[in-house]
């Protein structure tokens, strides 16, 4: 009898599902997926379109006779640019890599230390992290320029790189997910011998493997349209998208052109997304996961 009243209690908790129910909700969330998609597929379309197809009315979604001259207008105004276009590029990459790096690995460290070596006002320090996350860039824009000033930086990669490496976003993530971290595997790691730095980048990071790359995502979105004008004046540093702004300020005349500008800035984050598009999932799905 027993277990009959199992086998029925778990029959009756059982969620009713139905054909129709879940394919009304995968239409539904096809149909928000492609809403969503559209723009990108626009920017796609546009940056292949002659000059007088940019500008029909109405305005043509896809394009009907696609070409590449807003590419090569694109690269012949910039050979004509103070520095070479491989420059920028360069200036982009550099600044973009190592202040993501340094991003994951200081938000990483510090968000350890908070979660699993708690001291006396490591409360108080969190508390003013998630303060922190209520602040625009705006509001510290002041104050970033003037202690950049006050230390030599301006005009310089550390301008931009070293302000990236302590963001409240990533400490508050990385903290977040350090719960899912059981003190008894730390503890463990220490009676063997393990000391604190093979504890955190052997056994906790790959734990938390799935945070860090979302980390990376984040920060590298965020630097790699940083156009720092504000901080880099010699034209030899400044980045890709500082160059391609100058370039889509050129009127309507290089309607064409900016369109191919669009296209090209997004490829970058679109293919570190694509990349790593199963962790951000498997964060999502864990982040709110309590042990």
């Amino acid at each position: 009898m027993t277990k009959r009243r199992l086998r029925h209690s778990r029959t009756i908790l059982r969620p009713a599902r139905s054909a129709a129910g879940d394919a009304a909700t995968a239409g539904l969330l096809l149909g928000f997926g492609a809403f969503m998609i559209l723009p990108l597929l626009y920017a796609v379309c546009s940056a292949f379109k002659p000059l007088d197809e940019l500008f029909l009315f109405p305005p043509r979604f896809f394009v009907s006779r696609p070409t590449l001259d807003n590419f090569s207008d694109l690269f012949l105004l910039m050979e004509q640019s103070w520095v070479p276009f491989s420059r920028y590029i360069f200036n982009t990459v550099f600044i973009t890599v190592t202040a993501t790096a340094g991003n994951v690995l200081i938000s990483s460290m510090a968000a350890y230390m908070l979660e699993k070596r708690r001291f006396p006002g490591s409360r108080f320090l969190f508390e003013m992290v998630v303060t922190a996350l209520m602040f625009s860039t705006l509001v510290t824009a002041i104050p970033n320029y003037v202690i950049i000033s006050k230390l030599h930086w301006l005009d310089s990669y550390l301008a931009l790189i070293i302000p990236a490496f302590a963001t409240p976003m990533g400490l508050y993530l990385m903290k977040q997910f350090m719960n899912i971290v059981h003190d008894s595997l730390i503890e463990s790691a220490k009676l063997d011998g393990a000391s604190e730095w093979i504890i955190f980048w052997r056994i906790v990071m790959p734990i938390v493997r799935p945070a860090w790359l979302t980390l990376i995502i984040f920060s590298f979105q965020g630097m790699w349209g940083q156009t720092g004008g504000s901080f880099i004046y010699s034209e030899e540093l400044k980045t890709l998208p500082y160059a391609l702004n100058q370039v889509m300020a050129g009127g309507v005349a290089r309607a064409g052109v900016g369109s191919a500008v669009a296209l090209l800035m997004m490829l970058a984050p679109i293919a570190v997304f694509v990349i790593t598009q199963s962790s951000i999932i498997q964060t999502m799905a864990t982040s709110g996961i309590k042990e």
